[in-house]
């Protein structure tokens, strides 16, 4: 393993600008990965009527993506010693190309719910590969940096998703706007089976020690509930709001989908400031600040008067990164060392299940029972409640 170009770039004190081409190569397969999920939310509303489902119905895609990537991400740990990382990546990024022009040229429903469901697992693939390839490349002193470049994509694809859809729907329908990311994703795909570095190695299976010692550990679950608390605000949120304003709250589409893109344009900006606040304050704090900050935006996108919802569309994003930094950091002071990257592959996915997945079905349940602005006050309710949970985490004390 120690001799593979990737370890011994890694390991040698080596300047990191020199690798920024791979590590920006990858960004932009993450990005085309974030957005093959993102872009279904501002093509909600189109696809709802194309097709003549319900809003449950419409909400229960987000459902089965997040199932389908809850599966691929808790199971990554386990295939990564048969696939080199390059492979999963590869794997990956060819397969959401796959499963997005499937959904595009499918009329069946079942067919388009086997076509998300498989848009999950093919998701799902990316992140822990990615993560590997990135610290084989780049010297430990500059991850730091390598990450924050590679993060970058899920905030680009809130901003780019509502405007891509729009222009999509402006110009072609959302089923060839779906196609052209699927026909991106496999070129991406192809270019990086070609030119891409980084990750040529395999994974290693997760000790069974460290998965039992997290499971046992109280903290775990519930900071697996605190980030499904976060994934509610940020993806959940995001996944029906414009469904909400269209067919609720009468907006304009192309107006409801500008503002949501506008929305997102801070949230860089205030999850590096609760980053530093964390660095400060200490996890528990900042998560529970910014919970029940998130909460009481998110409670009001509901009973909101009039323009008053604009000026909470604008405030939830802002405010629901900020969870994040903390709650990874938090992460890392549960359980024992050995166990903390079993945490995080088992955290995340728990998390978007209940965030992408059940939040999102919810909404639309409630939305066909006649008040989506019901089922954002509940879920922001649920959300301000974590506030409180946050501070009856425990944490290890350091050696």
């Amino acid at each position: 393993m120690s001799s593979s170009p990737e370890k011994t770039a890694g390991s040698s004190e080596t300047p990191f600008w020199p690798h920024i081409g791979p590590v920006l190569f990858l960004a932009v397969i993450f990005f085309l990965n974030f957005t093959s999920r993102t872009l279904l939310a501002p093509l909600l509303p189109t696809i709802e009527k194309d097709l003549g489902v319900s809003h449950g119905q419409a909400g229960f895609f987000f459902f089965l993506i997040s199932v389908g990537y809850f599966v691929a991400l808790l199971g990554s740990g386990f295939f990564s010693p048969r696939l080199t990382h390059k492979s999963a990546i590869i794997v990956s990024c060819g397969s959401i190309g796959i499963a997005l022009l499937s959904i595009s040229a499918m009329h069946s429903l079942w067919g388009i719910r086997v076509g998300m469901l498989a848009l999950g697992l093919a998701a799902g693939i990316y992140m822990p590969s990615a993560i590997a390839a990135i610290t084989s490349l780049i010297d430990s002193r500059h991850w730091g940096k390598a990450i924050a470049i590679h993060e970058l994509a899920p905030n680009v694809s809130f901003v780019a998703a509502p405007l891509l859809a729009e222009l999509s729907l402006r110009w072609f329908s959302w089923r060839i706007g779906l196609g052209l990311l699927g026909g991106a994703a496999l070129i991406a795909a192809a270019a990086f089976a070609r030119y891409g570095r980084g990750g040529e190695f395999a994974g290693e299976s997760p000790a069974a020690g460290a998965v039992k010692a997290l499971v046992r550990d109280p903290s775990f679950w519930l900071l697996a509930f605190l980030f499904g608390l976060g994934v509610a605000s940020t993806l959940g949120v995001f996944a029906m709001l414009p469904l909400y304003l269209v067919t609720e709250r009468e907006m304009d589409r192309s107006w409801a989908n500008t503002l949501i893109a506008l929305s997102r344009v801070a949230g860089p900006f205030t999850g590096f400031a609760a980053g530093w606040f964390s660095d400060r304050l200490g996890p528990k704090p900042t998560m529970s600040g910014a919970l029940f900050l998130t909460g009481i935006t998110t409670l009001f996108l509901g009973p909101a008067p009039g323009s008053w919802v604009v000026v909470f569309v604008l405030l939830q994003p802002a405010l629901s990164v900020c969870f994040f930094p903390a709650g990874f950091a938090a992460l890392s002071a549960i359980g024992p060392a050995s166990s903390r990257n079993v945490a995080v592959s088992f955290t995340v996915p728990l998390g978007f299940l209940l965030g992408a997945g059940l939040t999102p079905t919810f909404i639309g349940v409630m939305g066909d029972a006649g008040s989506f602005a019901f089922g954002f006050a509940v879920v922001g309710g649920v959300i301000l409640a974590g506030a409180a949970l946050a501070l009856c985490l425990k944490f290890r004390p350091e050696p």
